[in-house]
């Protein structure tokens, strides 16, 4: 721990030319008289440490001293490719490395591009989670995380139906959506997806199985391209029913925005020419007759359902009912 709180030191004060003992600590999360120990042993080692006392002092690496301890260990350069999503890092426990990788490059670059890493961050900011949801970290992340890194095959219990399951799983990737993290894994050849929060127990491979204990990735294997299919599969699988509706032209503009964009802009695709007035008639595939009083009311009067019976007479109803509200 020592050790590593010295190499980190010495990066600080490589990337700054000056830094106090209050923001050392602060950086290193210990107090400022073990930062005076550290900026000791470090000078009795050889680095040029020097202390500046005083109202504007601090320390500083004195001749231009540049340290070669730059290489990247392979969680530092996995983490810096994940430094733009602080608390994914954190929920891997992977925060410490990453501020490790970060300091490294940073104590890499030339003087005139020292600063690049913190222009960016101050500039740009991902922020994953949806609105209105607060998300919190599955337990079981982390040793999944570890079991992706290291190849290692897992014996699970998920949660499937209201029943658990258990499933020897080759996990090949995480992917997190929307605050909520899933796990694309191999198991008994064929790729599934889970949610990570599912998992109500993992535990390492049996050494004894076929293969040992890790397997062999699978090299044609790409997580983003393998996500992006099995979320379209996924979206598709849920509109199991169909509405017929005409929409206004402003209604046909707002509707990808209110049910699903990639079912709206097909059926809008498919629809015939618009009347008279402009409106356009389109048979649209939705999740229920439920979901779609609640998605089209959104329209308000640009939207008329034709079908089914059933849905048209429920909006019949509010609209009966908004119009006695408004007067």
């Amino acid at each position: 721990m020592r050790a590593a709180r010295l190499i980190k030191m010495v990066l600080l004060l490589q990337s700054r030319p000056v830094m106090t003992g209050a923001e050392l600590a602060r950086e290193l999360e210990v107090s400022e008289r073990t930062v005076a120990r550290d900026a000791l042993a470090l000078s009795e080692a050889g680095i040029p440490v020097y202390a500046d006392r005083g109202r504007a002092g601090g320390y500083r690496l004195v001749g231009g001293y540049r340290t070669r301890l730059t290489g990247l260990a392979p969680e530092e350069a996995g983490a810096l490719f994940l430094s733009g999503l602080p608390e994914a890092l954190r929920e891997l426990g992977l925060a410490d490395a990453a501020s490790t990788a970060r300091m490294k490059v940073e104590a890499a670059l030339p003087p005139a591009a020292g600063d690049a890493a913190g222009s960016a961050a101050r500039r740009f900011h991902l922020d994953a989670p949806g609105w209105y949801h607060a998300p919190a970290t599955p337990g079981l992340l982390r040793p999944i995380a570890e079991a992706v890194w290291g190849d290692r095959s897992l014996l699970v219990r998920y949660r499937r139906r209201g029943t658990e399951v258990e499933r020897l799983l080759d996990p090949h990737g995480l992917v997190l959506k929307a605050g909520v993290w899933y796990l694309c894994a191999r198991t008994e050849g064929v790729f599934r997806v889970y949610r990570v929060d599912r998992f109500t127990a993992v535990e390492p491979a049996p050494a004894d199985r076929v293969g040992g204990a890790c397997f062999r990735r699978d090299t044609g294997f790409d997580l983003p391209s393998f996500w992006a299919e099995r979320s379209a599969e996924f979206a598709r699988s849920l509109l199991r029913a169909e509405v017929v509706v005409r929409l206004s032209p402003a209604g046909a503009r707002r509707l990808p925005s209110v049910v699903d964009r990639q079912a709206a802009e097909e059926a809008l695709a498919a629809a015939g020419d618009p009347d008279a007035g402009g409106w356009l008639t389109l048979t649209l595939p939705v999740e229920s007759a439920e979901v779609a009083y609640d998605q089209l009311l959104r329209l308000g009067p640009e939207a008329e359902v034709v079908a089914p019976a059933e849905l048209r007479e429920r909006f019949a109803r509010a609209a009966e009912g908004l119009g006695r509200l408004y007067g």
